[in-house]
């Protein structure tokens, strides 16, 4: 395990190899205007939308924009949150260089929200192989965050390493339901944990107030708040009692990995603590950690300039 505070930069030039896509919708169809949220370009990067069936049917909202032949990006927001977390990463360079795509997680954002469908982990894989499969992502690079964490790991102990570029673990948890899983935990969400889970929504809405408070160390602008809120609250309350009642633990599929691997984490993270981070790099042989002081659970959107940059030079090791 090597800790790290900055990695070198390298941006990579766009692809010029052409793989076989097929798209649910062409690059000129619908597009998602939400991103345009602190986009730093004069014109936003458009962004295509497709749906997708994922596992046992599950209709997936997924967005994708930049270089259609660059490098692939695959980014898995965390729990209760949406592909909007990405806005950061999709409205960046890496959007010049690279195709980056989001998708919108079962049971969140614009993705179907059925009952029953959370505990099978083989579900999970399936979505994110239906991702691959259907946009035609050639040996894409991985990047989960919080809970992403854990589904890339289903992802791998069903489908293997083998079609992936790499792997970056962001603020991540790879276990769930166990006094170990637990242990990672910060305690100001562990309190919160009761409340998030209960099924009365009005109960349950100061907490999810106080779980988005969580999620960056400094406080972030009203429009950010807002954004955020909006889209945790959209995530009916049987989606976070199934997700919170999964038990799981990847240590063997995460022993397994010859994948280049990047973790990062906030030291101020007030979500899921930094030892977990530490924990998953551990398993992984020649796992890189990347630290960020100052920085809470959201090191891609609270000091979004240096995560692009690191998942960049991270990226062209990997292909």
């Amino acid at each position: 395990m090597d800790d790290i505070r900055s990695l070198p930069v390298h941006t990579p030039s766009p692809s010029v190899r052409a793989p076989s896509v097929t798209r649910s919708d062409s690059p000129s169809g619908p597009r998602e205007s939400g991103f345009s949220v602190d986009s730093p370009f004069p014109e936003p990067i458009p962004v295509r939308v497709h749906s997708i069936r994922g596992g046992g049917g599950v209709s997936l909202s997924v967005y994708d924009a930049g270089d259609v032949y660059g490098p692939p990006l695959f980014f898995i927001h965390g729990f209760s949150q949406c592909h909007m977390a990405w806005r950061r990463q999709f409205q960046s360079a890496l959007s010049l260089g690279f195709r980056v795509v989001a998708l919108d997680l079962r049971g969140h954002g614009q993705s179907d929200k059925p009952r029953g469908a959370y505990g099978d982990g083989r579900l999970w894989a399936e979505d994110l192989h239906a991702v691959i499969t259907s946009l035609g992502l050639e040996r894409p690079l991985l990047v989960g965050w919080s809970y992403g964490g854990i589904v890339i790991s289903d992802y791998l102990r069903h489908y293997g390493q083998a079609h992936l570029a790499g792997i970056h673990f962001v603020s991540a948890i790879v276990k769930s339901g166990s006094e170990e899983a637990f242990s990672v935990l910060a305690p100001e969400m562990l309190s919160l944990i009761p409340g998030l889970f209960t099924p009365e929504e009005v109960a349950c809405q100061p907490h999810l107030e106080r779980f988005v408070s969580l999620l960056h160390h400094q406080p972030v602008p009203a429009v950010t708040r807002d954004l955020v809120l909006d889209y945790t609250r959209r995530v009916p309350s049987h989606v976070r009692e199934a997700l919170g009642s999964r038990a799981v633990d990847n240590d063997d599929v995460l022993r397994r990995l010859t994948l280049p691997v990047l973790v990062s984490h906030g030291l101020e993270d007030r979500v899921v603590l930094p030892a977990s981070s530490r924990h998953i790099a551990s398993v992984i042989p020649d796992a890189q950690v990347s630290l960020y002081p100052e920085i809470g659970h959201s090191p891609f959107w609270e000091d979004s300039r240096r995560f692009n940059r690191e998942l960049a030079a991270f990226a062209a090791r990997c292909w």
